[in-house]
């Protein structure tokens, strides 16, 4: 990567995630002989800091520019005459618009290199590349019009003039999105901004519309309209703190807010549950420096400039990108097509010829699944190829199902193309006396009574009913003069899913909080549309070792845990043992 910026005017080097990029930009700097100017650019750093960087790209006096998704969108630089996209692109519409990027001008072809950083991410950028040149894009799924974002319409529409909620209904009803709702879910809604729903109505505080003489529906008071307007909008990032740097000798060694000197540059924003793991003294890198924590103070996290040679890197949420449905298909595609292999390099050849020989191939339509014992530990590794989240979510079902079996789960790990259950009982042996059944294992129902009880005892689904709840208008985080803290919001929120569960179970935020789960961080409706395209069409290969395609989910062994008669998963195998087994 260093090499291709040195060779060029302008590159952009695009990554996935803010991680990512803070930890490209730290290696490119460590092997930087020629001292290339090269900055980093994502949407954690402070806005001055970002329009330094753009103005000086435009002028021509940066070789290079390390970024994410903050620059794919609004850059006409037509000096920029390469692109770089390390990784895999995770959708063909998104490594499009990257490559556009380059050469920005009439009658100029842009150029751009994919860098994939495995051999499964080689398979992606080679579908991703066959999509770009067919024209094939990306179209993600239509959703339903979202209950909690229905709610924060109704109480904007109270806010700027009174409503009649027949016109309202009427009017939602024009949205391609809310063309199918129920009077019964409006009435709902609009029950639940006036009174907060059956549960809490004995509450003031959540009656925040009431009806005229005229039967038109009004806002309960002026503070409603202010408060509403600060809390306006639907994305729910986590809470933020600002990172301020200030001088050594000023910074409290102690960590002690009094100590610390005021003042210094704001470098940007950092997620509070963060910092919230680290102590004074603890170093991360952040806006391309190597930074030790000081103090925190207020909203603000104090720093230092520090010379650490490991320091700890920040952990954004939410930043992966899924693997598009699409390009899933095409991985599939090229796995079940050998002809197609020759554009390969020959290192993944080897590998997927190995494949071939000591196991099989997943099909285009089919499952692969594969069962193995390595090390005292029994393996049951599935290539869906639907994406890390339908995996994950997979894995929580699948290894509920196997608790229930007695074959004794101790945990799962998943990849955007891989997913590995590991167990203390032979699940070959399982599959072979007829005790497992891989039809009834991977059943669409699945996804209803165990999805249902997961659910109910996960932490993931008081997560999701945060952002409802807050999205909604039911617990806002800024007042005038101030900003309630993100565990403030999540004891809140808390508390109240936990008494909508006990008395009002078919509350329009619990409804929301389902669905919002189903379609976003457990992908259910692409699991389920998996499901039904695998139905009798599983392909069992019990082995004797591992298998070359099951190396790269094998290494991530102990992300994941579940509970039940098993003891905690054991540790991982060296990497070089797996690789030197599968094949050796």
């Amino acid at each position: 990567v260093y090499a291709l910026i040195a060779a060029h005017k302008t590159t952009l080097v695009f990554v996935n995630t803010r991680w990512q990029a803070e930890f490209l930009f730290q290696e490119l700097w460590r092997m930087n002989d020629l001292n290339l100017p090269i900055a980093l650019h994502h949407g954690s750093l402070d806005v001055e800091q970002r329009r330094r960087v753009e103005a000086a790209m435009a002028a021509g006096k940066l070789k290079g520019v390390v970024c994410t998704s903050s620059l794919d969108l609004g850059i006409d630089w037509g000096d920029v005459d390469q692109v770089v996209n390390i990784g895999a692109p995770k959708g063909s519409s998104r490594l499009m618009q990257r490559i556009g990027r380059a050469n920005h001008r009439l009658d100029e072809p842009s150029k751009a290199v994919l860098v994939p950083a495995n051999r499964f991410e080689v398979l992606e950028c080679r579908a991703a590349l066959e999509a770009v040149k067919a024209g094939g894009q990306d179209t993600p799924p239509e959703r339903t019009g979202a209950l909690d974002v229905l709610a924060q319409h109704i109480l904007g529409m109270a806010c700027a003039a009174p409503f009649s909620a027949d016109a309202l209904y009427d009017e939602v009803r024009s949205a391609a999105p809310y063309r199918a709702l129920s009077r019964a879910d409006f009435d709902a809604s609009v029950d639940f901004v006036a009174t907060g729903g059956y549960a809490l109505r004995a509450y003031e505080r959540f009656a925040k519309i009431r009806k005229t003489k005229e039967g038109l529906w009004r806002v309960s008071n002026p503070m409603i309209a202010q408060t509403y307007r600060m809390n306006v909008g639907t994305i729910v990032e986590a809470t933020m703190l600002k990172v301020r740097l200030v001088s050594a000798r000023g910074a409290s060694k102690s960590g002690v807010a009094g100590r610390v000197r005021f003042g210094g540059r704001m470098l940007g924003e950092v997620e509070e549950y963060f910092v919230e793991t680290m102590v004074p003294g603890d170093t991360f890198v952040f806006a391309g420096e190597i930074l030790r924590y000081e103090a925190m103070v207020e909203d603000e996290v104090y720093v230092s400039r520090s010379t650490a040679t490991s320091p700890r890197v920040p952990a954004y949420a939410g930043g992966k990108f899924p693997l598009s449905t699409f390009l899933a298909a095409g991985v599939r595609a090229l796995l079940a097509a050998p002809e197609r292999w020759k554009t390969l390099p020959s290192q993944v050849r080897d590998w997927l010829n190995l494949q071939r020989q000591r196991s099989r191939l997943p099909g285009r339509f089919d499952l692969l699944v594969e069962t193995f014992e390595n090390r005292g530990r029994h393996y049951l590794v599935a290539y869906p190829f639907e994406g890390r989240l339908a995996h994950q979510t997979l894995g929580m079902l699948l290894t509920r199902r196997l608790e229930r079996a007695g074959l004794n789960p101790l945990g799962f790990v998943a990849n955007d193309y891989a997913l590995a259950v590991y167990a203390v009982s032979d699940m070959s042996l399982a599959v072979k006396q007829g005790r497992l059944s891989l039809d009834d294992l991977f059943d669409q129902d699945m996804l209803g009574d165990d999805l249902e009880a997961w659910l109910a005892e996960s932490a993931l689904m008081k997560r999701t009913f945060r952002y409802c709840a807050v999205i909604a208008g039911l617990i806002e985080r800024r007042f005038p003069g101030k900003e309630k803290t993100g565990r403030q919001v999540t004891f809140s929120t808390d508390l109240i899913y936990d008494v909508l569960r006990r008395h009002q179970s078919d509350h329009i935020l619990l409804r929301a909080a389902r669905a919002d789960a189903a379609t976003g961080l457990l992908d259910v409706r692409r699991l389920g549309d998996m499901l039904a395209r695998i139905k009798g069409r599983i392909a069992h290969q019990p082995l004797a070792h591992v298998s070359p395609l099951s190396v790269p989910v094998l290494l991530e062994i102990g992300r994941e845990s579940v509970g039940g008669d098993a003891s905690e998963a054991l540790l991982a195998e060296a990497e070089e043992d797996l690789v030197r087994e599968a094949m050796g």
